[in-house]
């Protein structure tokens, strides 16, 4: 009598589909065939061999690849709630109460998809300022520097346009708020903030356009990058090697496989972040105020923020000098960088040199204290307008308010280079530094420090919220 396999003896319709299709398959040889596709998947985004010095946490601290997994969880929870969304006032916010209240874990995935698209924007904004420090942006990775910045910007867009979608006060005026400074661009201005509204106000057609751009035109174009962007980190030679500043020339260095040394770092660090992530939001609720009321205004009312920076400048600048002349020389900068400092010798140098390291914490400091006490002086001593009542409210609270806070920063250049002899790039390593805190510092003072009239307010002695 012949020994039969135990396995063979009840074969299920599976296992007969497979024998009668693939007559010699083993289950062994599925799992080696499938360990061979995910091997190729992992070797399509990543070279077969990476330096040993690039598997530092401490060079790149995850945070591409962080950004990475925050928009699979994105994708993931997005496509849960899309199921039980309609973009209808007032249905949009009933949908809401309804997968808070009767929907298994709809609250908890509601909770991770805005806790992830936030921290997306810290992370994503961190990775730019990552290649920044280290020069990462230069020949031959120009490219990859723009398609970055590009895909942050679509990431503020994501999380603008989201942030209308549950409907409720805190949504509506903010968004009514961010889309206010639309106006404020030259010629097209009116109309542009027509168009992205859908009307004169934010309303029904406002939902269904930014729900639109949410689920389908925003993420499409972020996921099609981010291909693209993985693809040409391994076609410009992948990370750039990271350097001590004693170092002068290029280090030599062992080269690790990526499987396992570089994907299993990668998979603990994913590990713990989702479930840093799943935690927060177990314990924390995305918030959800009062259905959206056009008529009922809250006191202050504030955009996203991430945008309060933006609408802290408004309140110090003419808005044609803070909506559009500031952050369009900031972002014309960010774009023309990798093509103004070209210097490849300091690449893979945190901050450049120990002049770049001094010169970033003299900007760091000044910054920290120079930016509130212009905040101060501006809203309770000076005033250009009173003082100059005649001349036009775009030189006295636009041009001449610029003016102020520009010189210093000339002066400081023109200082630095004569007395301390800093390069180009490590003059512009300081101007970044005290602009990139400058915003940071705005941005607190917009979220913890503004109150009722917009008024400063230590944040303990708060008024509550008037409507």
């Amino acid at each position: 009598m012949t020994e039969t396999d135990p396995e063979n003896q009840n074969p299920s319709l599976l296992r007969r589909i497979r024998a009668r299709l693939v007559p010699d398959a083993h289950p062994a040889d599925d799992r080696g065939r499938m360990r061979m596709v995910l091997d190729s998947l992992i070797l399509h985004l990543h070279p077969p061999k990476v330096p040993d010095r690039t598997l530092k946490w401490t060079y790149t601290w995850g945070l591409g690849g962080l950004s990475a997994v925050l928009m699979l969880i994105l994708g993931a929870t997005g496509a849960i709630l899309l199921n039980n969304y309609t973009p209808s006032a007032p249905q949009a916010y009933l949908d809401i109460l309804e997968l808070r209240s009767n929907v298994w874990f709809g609250e908890l995935v509601r909770n991770l998809h805005h806790w992830s698209a936030n921290l997306l924007v810290i992370i994503a904004v961190l990775h730019l300022l990552r290649v920044f420090l280290t020069g990462s942006y230069r020949a031959p990775r120009e490219l990859n520097w723009l398609i970055g910045v590009g895909m942050l910007l679509l990431v503020l867009a994501a999380n603008f346009t989201g942030y209308l979608l549950p409907w409720d006060q805190l949504a509506y005026w903010a968004i009514t708020v961010g889309t206010g400074i639309l106006s404020y661009i030259p010629l097209v201005g009116e109309w542009l903030s027509r168009l992205v509204l859908g009307g004169p106000e934010v309303g029904a057609s406002t939902l269904l356009n930014f729900y639109s751009l949410h689920i389908s035109f925003i993420p499409l174009l972020i996921f099609g990058l981010m291909s693209f962007h993985f693809w040409r980190v391994r076609k410009d030679g992948g990370l750039t090697l990271p350097r001590r500043i004693d170092e002068t020339e290029e280090p030599r260095v062992e080269r690790l496989t990526t499987i396992p040394h570089l994907v299993r770092k990668e998979l603990v660090f994913a590990l713990v972040w989702i479930a840093a992530i799943l935690i927060f939001a177990m314990l924390v609720p995305a918030p959800l105020e009062d259905i959206a009321n056009p008529g009922l205004s809250p006191n202050p009312a504030k955009a996203p923020w991430y945008f309060l920076g933006l609408q802290e400048l408004l309140l110090h600048f003419h808005p044609l000098v803070a909506g559009i002349i500031l952050p369009g020389l900031a972002m014309l900068g960010i774009f023309l960088l990798p093509f103004i400092d070209i210097n490849t010798a300091s690449v893979g140098i945190y901050f450049r040199s120990r002049r770049g390291r001094s010169l970033s914490l003299l900007a760091l400091g000044l910054a920290i204290l120079l930016t509130p006490l212009w905040v101060l002086l501006d809203e309770f001593i000076l005033d250009w307008s009173a003082w100059l009542p005649s001349w036009p409210s775009l030189i006295t609270n636009g041009l001449i308010p610029m003016t102020v806070v520009l010189l210093p920063l000339i002066l400081i250049d023109d200082w630095a280079q004569k007395h301390l002899r800093a390069d180009l790039e490590e003059r512009i390593l300081f101007l970044v530094i005290f602009l990139f805190t400058a915003f940071g510092i705005l941005t607190a003072i917009g979220i913890f420090f503004r109150g009722p009239g917009m008024n400063l307010y230590w944040p303990w002695l708060m008024p509550e919220v008037v409507h």
